[in-house]
């Protein structure tokens, strides 16, 4: 009967020893996550958007893989007078110099897209560069203006990707309304999307190569613009001093 008793008073301590162990453990996992959100609050982010007082927005064109409705793209813009960005892969232009020209001649924007088309964040700081500067030379040599605006490849970015762009001259660009156009679902999922998600400041994501791009983009277009929206290019969107990005990817005046 003895032997039990003790045998009992080992149970219970060694399960008070356990439990305190157990609490202290999640009270370090705790720590540990706000540890980590203070870390993440150091993130530097691109410009996902702007605020904006005026009804302005851009919409943007992401090139890398062919070129077979940017013609189309180009005549819808002439039509309803609007200038845009397009984001450059190295060796689309290469394969499509004539197409860079035009698109420069027609008034719009060519901009970085990266050369080979990585996800830069696994790219060392050298190897940034010269993705940033392949590119932006190539864009020079063709249409006579630098390109400063650069959209990472997936969307892939961390603060060395920022930092290396910056120092080379470069504004890194994502989006806050992804029309998901790659996606291919119709034309009227992505005239949807996009009409609903906007607003002024708003940075839309669209790609040349896109199946139904002829069609959904006349329909943004003219619903922006009842709505009241200017469409310009994302150079004449953002600010390019005393501004701050908040923890949303807004760009805001200082």
């Amino acid at each position: 009967m003895k032997i039990f008793v003790i045998d009992r008073k080992k149970i219970l301590l060694i399960t008070m020893v356990v439990l305190i162990v157990g609490m202290s453990y999640a009270n370090m996992s705790t720590l540990g996550n706000k540890i980590v959100g203070v870390m993440n609050r150091n993130k530097v982010l691109p410009i996902y958007c702007v605020d904006k007082e005026e009804k302005k927005v851009a919409i943007s064109f992401d090139a890398a893989w062919g070129d077979q409705y940017t013609d189309g793209i180009l005549e819808v813009l002439d039509k309803y007078n609007v200038k845009t960005t397009f984001f450059l892969v190295g060796f689309w232009v290469d394969k499509y110099p004539d197409m860079v020209k035009k698109i420069s001649d027609k008034g719009h924007e060519v901009q970085n897209h990266s050369t080979t088309h990585p996800h830069m964040s696994k790219l060392t700081r050298e190897q940034i560069s010269k993705e940033l500067s392949t590119t932006g030379k190539k864009i020079e040599e063709l249409t006579g203006t630098r390109p400063t605006l650069f959209r990472p490849p997936f969307g892939d970015y961390n603060n060395i990707l920022i930092e290396t762009a910056k120092e080379e001259g470069y504004y890194t660009i994502q989006w806050d309304v992804d029309s998901l156009d790659w996606k291919e679902l119709g034309s009227k999922p992505v005239v949807d999307r996009v009409t609903r998600n906007v607003k002024k400041g708003s940075i839309v994501l669209f790609h040349n190569n896109a199946k139904y791009v002829l069609e959904y983009l006349p329909l943004v277009i003219e619903k922006l613009q009842k709505e009241g929206y200017e469409i310009v290019p994302i150079s004449d969107l953002i600010m390019k001093e005393n501004y701050y990005i908040d923890n949303t990817g807004m760009q805001r005046s200082e």
